[in-house]
């Protein structure tokens, strides 16, 4: 029965933190410097940060969902600062960063229901026989729901810095900051945790 479980069991990595992070690297640079007042630069450096660091894989025709929102959220926001006069945007200014750590979070978690998106990055590292596995699938839901909540609490945390002006090194820095750090963590050490109990 053990011999039967390790032949299922993914390899000793089977989601690259350096690839999941690379998705994620346009969504923490708008996080990063996005503020009422350098909004549009932001959404101009995550949108060049997201086709320079997802373009060879869409031109390969590997389009993940991540990526292509990324682009398309970014895109958007930037005619939207072209288009419209600073009195239109206002509502955009304050909340922008909200707004994109939850459709962040929406993306992760609605992937639950299809194709969780850690599992992409897992496959490119992983032989195709153990795609299919139980460990390989429930390790990958367990790392995309993580990374999920992770995005959801940071839309609250940056929801509750523009109620509570106060405390903006909190919830804009600290708490997103500390969250980004324990997903990354969890990524790193779940998969062999889940396997040597598992085994």
């Amino acid at each position: 029965m053990a011999q039967q479980t390790a032949a299922k069991a993914p390899p000793t990595k089977p989601v690259s933190t350096g690839g999941v992070f690379f998705s994620f690297a346009p969504w923490i640079i708008f996080g990063v410097v996005a503020s009422p007042s350098t909004w549009e630069y932001a959404a101009l450096a995550a949108l060049i940060a997201a086709i320079v660091l997802s373009g060879r894989d869409i031109l390969n025709g590997r389009l993940r969902p991540l990526d292509i929102t990324g682009i398309v959220f970014f895109a958007v926001l930037s005619v939207l600062a072209l288009a419209l006069g600073r009195g239109q945007l206002v509502w955009l200014e304050t909340y922008a960063q909200v707004i994109s750590n939850g459709l962040v979070a929406v993306v992760a978690l609605g992937s639950l229901f299809a194709d969780p998106f850690t599992a992409q990055y897992a496959r490119e590292s992983s032989p195709r026989a153990v795609w299919g596995s139980p460990v390989f699938k429930h390790i990958n839901r367990v790392l995309t729901a993580v990374w999920g909540a992770a995005f959801a609490l940071m839309a609250v945390s940056t929801w509750l810095a523009v109620r509570y002006p106060a405390q903006d090194d909190w919830f804009n820095w600290v708490v997103p900051i500390a969250l980004l750090v324990a997903a990354v963590k969890f990524t790193e050490h779940y998969p062999e945790a889940y396997k040597a109990r598992v085994l």
